[in-house]
C-alpha cells in the first residue's frame, strides 16, 4: 500500500518549521491571498462597468489582474492547505498541472507587461497614430496571444513529463517550479533544451522589449521640456525598479535551482515566497 502511494504522491520538502508556524503562515499567506482577489475583481469590474475607462491601458491592466487573480488561486490554496497539513503532499499529476500553471500565467504576466510598455511608447513615442495603431482588432490579439502562446509552450513538457518514471519522492520546494524534473529517474536533454528556449522566448524577451521601449521614452521625453522628463521619470523608473526585482527572482527559480548546487532551505523558501508576492506589488506599480 506504502508504495502505491509513493508512486502517486511528492512530499513538498521546502518548509521550514511548518508544524511550529504553521498558523502564522496560514495567516499571512490568508490574508494576502484574500486581499488580492478582492482588491484585484473590483478594479476589473470598476473597469469594466464603466465605459470611459474601456481604453486600451485600462484593459491591459484588467488583464493583468485578472491573470494575477488566476495566478494566486493556481497557488495560495495549495499553500494553505499545507500549512495546515501534518503532511506536506501533492500528486504527481496535480504537481504538473501547478508547474503548468505557474510558468504559463507567469509567462503571460510578462507579455501583458511588454503590450503595456508598448502601448506607453506608442501613446508617447507616435502619438498621431496611436488611434490607429492601437485599434480594438489590436488589442483583442494582444490579450489572445498573451494567453495562448505561454500555455501552448509550457503545456509540451508538462504533458510530455506526465508519463516519466519518478525515482525520487522528496521535492525540495513549496510549489514546483522547473526543479520537478530532478524527482525524473532519467533527464531528459531535449526537454531541458525545450525549456530554455521557453524561458528566453517567455522571460528574457519581453523584459529586454520593455527596457527598450522605456529607453526610447526616456530619450523622446529628455528632448521635451522639464516637467514632462519629471512626468515620465515619475511614471517609469518605479515600474522598472520592481520589473527587475521580479523578474531576477523569477530567473533565479528557473536558473540557479536547476544547478546541482544545495541552497539552504530557508534561502529556497524566502525566494519562493517573494516571487508569489511580488505580483500584487508588480501590478499595482503599474496602477500608480
Amino acid at each position: 500500500m506504502d508504495n502505491q502511494v509513493n508512486l502517486t504522491y511528492i512530499t513538498l520538502d521546502g518548509y521550514v518549521e511548518v508544524h511550529k508556524y504553521r498558523y502564522l503562515y496560514f495567516v499571512i499567506m490568508f490574508t494576502a491571498y484574500i486581499l488580492i482577489i478582492c482588491s484585484n475583481s473590483t478594479i476589473v469590474c470598476l473597469i469594466w462597468i464603466h465605459q470611459n475607462l474601456h481604453e486600451p491601458m485600462y484593459i491591459f491592466i484588467a488583464a493583468l489582474l485578472l491573470n494575477s487573480v488566476l495566478y494566486s488561486t493556481a497557488i495560495y490554496p495549495k499553500l494553505l492547505i499545507d500549512f495546515l497539513s501534518d503532511k506536506q503532499i501533492i500528486s504527481y499529476s496535480a504537481c504538473l498541472f501547478q508547474y503548468f500553471m505557474f510558468y504559463s500565467l507567469g509567462g503571460s504576466e510578462f507579455l501583458l507587461l511588454s503590450v503595456m510598455a508598448y502601448d506607453r511608447y506608442v501613446s508617447i513615442c507616435k502619438p498621431l497614430q496611436y488611434p490607429t495603431i492601437m485599434r480594438k482588432t489590436t488589442i483583442n490579439i494582444f490579450l489572445v496571444l498573451a494567453w495562448l502562446l505561454p500555455a501552448c509552450q509550457v503545456a509540451v513538457p508538462a504533458v510530455l513529463n506526465a508519463d516519466k518514471k519518478l525515482c525520487k519522492f522528496t521535492f525540495k520546494g513549496i510549489i514546483c517550479n522547473s526543479t520537478v524534473y530532478k524527482l525524473h529517474c532519467v533527464s531528459s536533454r531535449l526537454l531541458n533544451i525545450y525549456g530554455l528556449i521557453v524561458f528566453v522566448n517567455l522571460g528574457i524577451l519581453p523584459v529586454l522589449f520593455i527596457l527598450f521601449t522605456y529607453t526610447r521614452i526616456f530619450i523622446i521625453t529628455y528632448q521635451s521640456c522639464r516637467e514632462v522628463r519629471r512626468k515620465a521619470a515619475q511614471t517609469c523608473l518605479p515600474h522598472l525598479i520592481v520589473l527587475i526585482n521580479f523578474s531576477s527572482l523569477t530567473y533565479f527559480d528557473v536558473l540557479l535551482l536547476r544547478v546541482e548546487t544545495d541552497f539552504p532551505q530557508i534561502v529556497r523558501l524566502i525566494i519562493t515566497l517573494q516571487i508569489i508576492m511580488y505580483h500584487p506589488l508588480l501590478i499595482q506599480s503599474y496602477m500608480d
